[in-house]
């Protein structure tokens, strides 16, 4: 099972940050290793120098790989933070009052521009294939862009972030690898 394999790892050496040791000190806010995705979309926050403290954020799905550890980021960086899935009652009006919005739902063009708020930063962790095969993300980009502040787009955003974040967190594990020696 998942969690055989997962125990059986490391804390130290968990650069994905998915070992229960390694979720428990993140929601303390003292991450040995900050899940990679979450990371990035932190990551792409910091970039565009986009305010966090105070602001309202909404994250689109509750998973454990992405949605609850950023929820839980932005938290720690004194957001207000509202959690939604499919099942949220007026979820289109949730999402329009949100500062920052992240979707990561898995379900194609799930967010439209209509729930996007004018200025808001957009980040859309999904990716999925349509028939077409082409790819796009859970946000409508092309409706979403017209009112956000800034969006990002799939392929191409997120999806590059998470590959920086592992190597970071690679690099870091073998600089505390080697320092422990």
């Amino acid at each position: 099972s998942t969690d055989l394999v997962l125990n059986s790892l490391s804390p130290y050496k968990d650069v994905d940050g998915l070992h229960p040791y390694n979720v428990g000190k993140l929601m303390m806010g003292d991450p040995v290793f900050v899940p990679c995705t979450p990371a990035g979309v932190m990551a792409m926050l910091d970039y565009h120098k986009s305010p966090i403290e105070g602001k309202k954020a909404v994250v689109v799905g509750r998973s454990n790989l992405v949605g609850r550890p950023v929820a839980m980021l932005l938290m720690h960086r004194n957001a207000t933070v509202t959690v939604c899935h499919s099942r949220t009652q007026n979820l289109p009006e949730v999402c329009r009052k949100a500062d920052i919005l992240v979707a990561a739902i898995g379900k194609a063009k799930f967010v439209t521009g209509e729930m996007v708020k004018e200025g808001a930063a957009v980040i859309d962790v999904g990716i999925n294939r349509l028939e077409d095969g082409s790819l796009v993300g859970d946000v409508d980009y092309e409706a979403a862009a017209k009112r956000a502040g800034w969006i990002t787009p799939v392929p191409g955003g997120v999806g590059p972030m998470t590959i920086a974040m592992l190597l970071q967190n690679t690099l870091l594990s073998a600089k505390r690898t080697i320092g422990k020696k």
